[in-house]
């Protein structure tokens, strides 16, 4: 069986990486620009709050789809060469979607916009976990997640700001640029081209299930669809649950929620190494789920950015996590099937909770969306506690 290289040593940040976590930041700023906008920008079209719903919801289910062939896109291109496809098609999403002026044709671009974002996000993970060396895998895959963390600090308050000052298009002329800014970078990226292993050669025999999800990883995957549906239910319905309560500028959340998450990911990353995955996903998911109780009741700037501190360290904590214990259930040829099969789940969460929880804010208002969410959030909880007692039981009687 052909296996590839995997970093031994404890360099961490080398030219590469350090490359692909300053293009990952400048991609998903892009992207983030665009979170708080586009619920508004098809409210402007004359959208209703269940079309805002489908259109965050279309975006990941397109995301979804095109993972499935990601192992096709290996053979034919290999890794580095996808993700310059990926990130390509991004641009041109993002470049075009001033030119719809209806909901219908904003339905069109985010498919394809979704597409893009579906392979540039599996394969920045994946070639990230190819340089990251095995013993700092928890932490560097942290690190590389706080480029993420950085673009959500600055981007969604940015993108609210330049849409109130300058409109929409300025908005999309931004995202537009750091996705080609992106994409330049990328092409300085030297991570080395590696074979084609017989684990993905024979996986594209497989049938779609075993696409979607790889062996092994179903439990944690079940988590991290949970997980996609809380996280989803704040990025999409924030700043209009915000305009529905009379709380000016969201921005603000954003900004606050992710200096939390950056601080929770300085620190978690090296407990999930040294300690495991409970030690960082029971108190995340705490965390997470006193933010989302938070915002129940939410009437004030106040109780916003209180939720905000929650929501951060909590997600700061669960995202890297709730990652890297899928990678590392798996062999290192194994990885990009395994960082498509996080994404598509966590995109399942987020897509088909949008969707679901947007057609019941038409029905009873936004705050109900966080109210459903908390109950997700505290399935999550009682699914991982059960988990792990039952795999604390499982060690000790191997032991006897």
């Amino acid at each position: 069986m052909k296996t590839e290289l995997q970093p031994v040593g404890k360099e961490l940040w080398t030219r590469d990486f350090l490359i692909l976590f300053f293009t990952n930041s400048l991609f998903f700023a892009g992207f983030q620009l665009l979170i708080p906008v586009i619920p508004l920008y098809v409210t402007r079209l004359g959208g209703t709050s269940g079309q805002v719903g489908l259109i965050a919801g279309i975006f990941v289910f397109s995301a979804i789809f095109i993972r499935l062939f990601t192992d096709w896109g290996i053979k034919k291109f290999g890794k580095r060469y996808c993700l310059f496809i990926g990130i390509t098609i991004s641009f041109l999403s993002v470049a075009g979607y001033y030119l719809w002026l209806s909901v219908g044709g904003l339905l069109a671009i985010r498919i394809i916009h979704g597409i893009g974002f579906g392979i540039a996000t599996t394969f920045y993970a994946t070639l990230a976990a190819d340089i990251i060396p095995v013993s700092r895998c928890g932490e560097g895959m942290g690190y590389f997640g706080m480029g993420t963390t950085m673009a959500m600090a600055v981007a969604p308050a940015a993108g609210i700001w330049l849409m109130n000052s300058y409109g929409f298009g300025a908005v999309f002329f931004v995202s537009a640029l750091c996705q080609i800014h992106a994409l330049l970078g990328v092409y300085f990226c030297s991570v080395p081209a590696m074979p084609v292993a017989d684990e993905v050669r024979s996986d594209l025999s497989r049938s779609v299930w075993d696409r979607f999800m790889v062996r092994g990883t179903r439990f944690p995957a079940f988590l991290a669809m949970l997980f996609g549906i809380c996280y989803g239910s704040v990025l999409t319905f924030i700043a209009v649950f915000a305009k529905e309560v009379n709380i000016a500028n969201p921005g603000y959340f954003f900004l606050l929620g992710t200096l939390c998450m950056c601080l929770s990911r300085t620190v978690t990353g090296k407990i999930f190494d040294r300690k495991g995955p409970a030690w960082v996903i029971l108190p995340g998911a705490i965390l997470f789920l006193a933010g989302l109780a938070i915002l129940t009741a939410t009437t004030t700037l106040t109780a916003i950015l209180a939720a905000a501190v929650f929501y951060g360290f909590g997600v700061g904590a669960l995202f890297p996590a709730l990652q890297t214990w899928i990678l590392n259930l798996v062999p290192a040829s194994r990885r990009s099937a395994a960082s498509a099969t996080f994404y598509n789940v966590l995109d399942i969460g987020a897509g088909g909770g949008a969707i679901m929880l947007g057609l019941l804010a038409g029905a009873t208002g936004y705050a109900s969306v966080y109210i459903y969410s908390t109950g997700v959030m505290f399935v999550f909880l009682a699914a991982y506690s059960y988990y792990y007692v039952n795999e604390k039981k499982g060690a000790a009687t191997a032991m006897k």
